[in-house]
């Protein structure tokens, strides 16, 4: 009987055969040229410069936009209002776009704010009452905090107040302006000695699904403003006895829309009333604020089928040779399923490993905003892309033991891992039923290079068409692990258990 060593040795030089050493060279190219040709050709376009994508504390891309009534504020102080009405129109597209009816997004928000400045993206805590949500508490872009539920009328008006002492920012609400309950409490990252407090307004696009395909989805994106009125406005603490000052944060008053109907702004009123109009968001930036690294893979589904056929014509070749297979038994099976998935393993590095650093660079030089990861992130989608094609190419060799026909493992494989993938990756099913897909088929592997993060309080798409998985990244590795498993257990207990390579070695020229 061969050793393990020895048996290794001999699946390995069964494995450099001159068109299997081929086509795993095809598969890494397609990977590695398909992504920066991809890339080359996606350029920004913009009338001059183009504008810079705000950064939040933490570098991340983020949205921050809307329309500020503020003062200074110094290291202690509060600020209390009350809210007595909120307001909103939505403007539908093409080809409505002259509809326009009243109504609040759902997370269109209106409130007070305690931020480091009018710069983009600079530290801010804000308590505010939302269109759909209730009232929250949001601080530095990824951070929210609910409070009670519901929304703001004369009848039924809302108080709210923040206070700062030194670096701690704490909300609270009232419903009679007396009895008060908190809300949330933030630290706001490197918040100066003064900063700006005031009232502000905004709201983000509205997203309308237009169906297409055999039940998918495109987004469109309506234009939405919102406008909150208050009253009793209390500021202590503040360091500046000029008058209130109202700008807006970001871009504004641009649009066709905010020109020629209603522009943002704000109106302190000589009874005490104060009333803020804005567009736009304070939050992550989603999608929408630049491209994720994953994005870069366009060409890993050609490479995957390519390593699906090597893997299971590297076990069907036996049963073509000695009919019933004779020769393969477990020890062999596990043999071959070592070799081909480190070979994928490797391959799969080498190629996402420099694919995306290559492709990334390309999109920067054009323009292209970039969704930052960290390195942790990083390393785990390219280790993790490379762990899915090693995996999908045992549990390929696997189907082959199993079916003992090359033609239909491979329809099998192609049929189980690639094909859901492929049909969920673009709005053709409908969402649930991509989303059940990637639960419980082995393409949830395929969460592994997500790096996309779903956030609740961002108007969004969340479907797999828009890179949105429905497992995180290790429940999808976990199914995928699962179904490899399974699949080499099944193979294994139809095999014979005695290894005749011992008598009757191969002979591989």
């Amino acid at each position: 009987m061969l050793t393990t060593k020895e048996l290794l040795r001999q699946e390995w030089t069964g494995f450099r055969r001159p068109g299997r050493l081929i086509a795993m060279a095809v598969a890494a190219l397609l990977i590695l040229a398909l992504g920066p040709l991809d890339a080359s050709g996606d350029h920004a376009s913009c009338d001059g410069s183009c504008p810079t994508d705000p950064r939040g504390p933490d570098g991340s891309l983020v949205s921050d936009q809307f329309y500020f009534l503020h003062k200074d504020l110094g290291e202690n102080g509060s600020i209390t209002v009350r809210m007595t009405s909120m307001t909103g129109t939505i403007t539908y597209p093409p080809p409505d776009h002259d509809r326009i009816v009243p109504g609040l997004a759902p997370w269109a928000k209106a409130g007070i704010i305690v931020k480091d400045g009018v710069r983009q993206g600079s530290s801010y805590a804000a308590l505010m009452v939302t269109g759909g949500h209730g009232v929250r508490m949001q601080y530095d872009y990824r951070h929210d905090v609910a409070g009670s539920a519901g929304g703001v009328s004369a009848k039924a008006p809302r108080w709210l107040r923040l206070t700062r002492s030194g670096d701690t920012i704490t909300g609270y609400e009232s419903a009679d302006g007396k009895q008060w309950a908190k809300v949330g409490t933030a630290k706001p990252s490197r918040l100066p000695e003064t900063v700006q407090v005031g009232l502000f307004a905004t709201s983000p696009g509205d997203l309308t699904l237009r169906r297409v395909g055999l039940g998918g989805a495109t987004e469109e994106t309506r234009f939405t403003q919102a406008g909150a009125t208050f009253d009793n406005v209390d500021l202590e603490g503040s360091t500046s006895a000029e008058g209130w000052s109202g700008e807006a944060v970001g871009d504004m008053n641009h649009t066709d829309w905010e020109k020629y109907h209603q522009a943002s702004g704000a109106v302190v009123g000589a009874n005490g009333t104060m009333t803020v109009t804005g567009t736009g968001d304070i939050g992550p930036a989603g999608t929408e604020g630049g491209r994720p690294p994953e994005r870069i893979l366009v060409g890993l589904i050609l490479g995957l089928l390519i390593v699906l056929v090597v893997a299971v014509r590297f076990i069907t070749t036996e049963y073509r040779r000695e009919p019933g297979g004779s020769t393969v038994t477990g020890r062999v099976l596990a043999a071959k399923a070592i070799v081909v998935g480190s070979v994928t393993f490797v391959t799969g590095l080498l190629s996402v490993g420099t694919v995306i650093p290559v492709g990334l660079a390309i999109l920067k030089a054009n323009g292209i905003p970039l969704i930052g990861v960290s390195t942790l992130t990083g390393v785990r989608v390219v280790v993790g892309v490379a762990a899915l094609l090693a995996l999908a190419a045992v549990l390929a060799l696997a189907l082959g033991a199993m079916l003992q026909r090359g033609w239909l493992a491979i329809l099998v494989a192609v049929s189980a891992i690639a094909v859901p993938y492929a049909v969920t990756a673009v709005p053709l099913l409908d969402d649930g039923l991509s989303q059940w897909l990637l639960r419980v088929t082995p393409a949830a592997g395929f969460a592994i290079q997500q790096t996309l993060v779903e956030y609740p309080q961002v108007v969004a798409h969340y479907a797999p068409s828009a890179g949105y998985f429905p497992l995180p990244w290790w429940a999808g590795i976990a199914v995928l692990c699962a179904y490899t498993a399974m699949a080499l257990g099944v193979a294994v207990s139809r095999l014979p258990r005695s290894d005749e390579r011992a008598v009757r070695p191969r002979d591989w020229r």
